[in-house]
């Protein structure tokens, strides 16, 4: 059986020197850009990871970051996948830490992980006190992402609401003039910044709303909004909070025999897995975690090396996915026809 691939290995097969390796793989040195690709790439397919005790022992790092989350509502695996990911690229070793607590809870762990020896950065993607800046030592890096708020609902970049003004725009420009909002629960970040910005939206443009609704991320509310509706309700479009609520409006219509999307357009949130597959298949708003996770990842190591992180180099934002769930409008002059 081969033996454990060495930096000598890297630096063989990248066409390098041992010490352009190590350059690569700390962040230090001036080494072009295309050099640094041909290290990594042959680091991948050597399988090589460095020997984080030997480092250790020479030069103090512990080649180790600490990544701080609350306790999961939600599965927050996507956007540690994508941190480690951007961690062991860069060499480095993340370890998860999952802190039951407030801020103040939060802040006490990140202050002893920070301090133990063990850990070269810390990275929190909960809210912390502004004094642990200044509690970390100040050889160890530190960054709050705040990706979710603490009770681990989504928050920061993960609540922008911004698609949904895009949303109620092309709608629009299908040819849609009513709108219906089935909101989330009341108290989380993003439901409450998709409310702020539908409203504001409709407002804007002067189109009609049939309100805002729900107030729960269920299917049931979903439906129930739809059954609550008026007869002459359609043709409508539906923003509904996430998919599962969009599901639910589209179970709704279908008891009430109104077609999506001819009478009714259906949009969710968050792109289950699901979602592609439903007949109709649903159009929604992908938040990209895992680049969310890589992004604070290597903003932190940027950090930690010193290094200025670009000002145009901002966190991913909601992409919306237009599936056959959304259409343009199907009018009653034209259903009149067809009678």
């Amino acid at each position: 059986m081969a033996g454990r691939a060495t930096s000598r290995d890297v630096a063989r097969l990248a066409g390098v020197t041992q010490a352009t390796v190590s350059y690569v793989l700390t962040g230090k040195g001036s080494i072009s850009a295309e050099t640094r690709e041909r290290v990594k790439a042959a680091a991948k397919e050597l399988g090589y990871q460095p020997n984080l005790a030997a480092r250790a022992m020479r030069t103090r790092k512990t080649g180790r970051i600490a990544v701080v989350m609350g306790i999961p509502i939600y599965n927050p695996v996507q956007m540690l996948a994508g941190a480690g990911s951007a961690a062991k690229s860069e060499g480095f070793e993340m370890e998860v830490h999952s802190v039951d607590g407030d801020i103040d809870a939060v802040s006490s762990r990140i202050v002893e992980l920070a301090g133990s020896g063990q850990y070269e950065a810390v990275l929190s993607f909960v809210p912390t006190s502004p004094a642990v800046v200044a509690a970390v030592p100040a050889d160890v890096a530190f960054l709050t992402a705040a990706s979710f708020d603490e009770q681990m609902h989504s928050a920061g970049e993960l609540a922008d609401a911004g698609p949904v003004a895009t949303l109620i725009e092309d709608l629009i420009a299908l040819g849609h003039t009513r709108f219906l909002h089935v909101a989330g629960e009341p108290g989380f970040a993003s439901a409450d910044s998709r409310v702020h910005v539908y409203t504001a939206t409709i407002e804007r443009l002067g189109v009609e709303s049939l309100g805002v609704v729900g107030y729960a991320w269920t299917g049931e509310a979903g439906a129930e909004a739809i059954r609550a509706l008026p007869e002459t309700a359609p043709p409508l479009a539906v923003i509904a909070a996430n998919d599962l609520v969009a599901i639910g409006v589209m179970r709704g219509a279908a008891e009430r025999g109104w077609s999506v999307p001819g009478d009714v357009s259906v949009t969710g949130w968050d792109n289950y897995d699901v979602s592609p597959f439903l007949w109709p298949s649903l159009t929604t708003v992908d938040n990209d975690r895992a680049e969310a996770g890589r992004h604070a990842m290597r903003r932190l190591i940027a950090t930690l090396r010193g290094q200025e992180w670009p000002e145009s180099d901002e966190p991913p934002r909601g992409r919306i996915i237009w599936r056959e769930s959304t259409a343009p409008p199907r009018t009653r002059q034209s259903d009149a026809h067809g009678e």
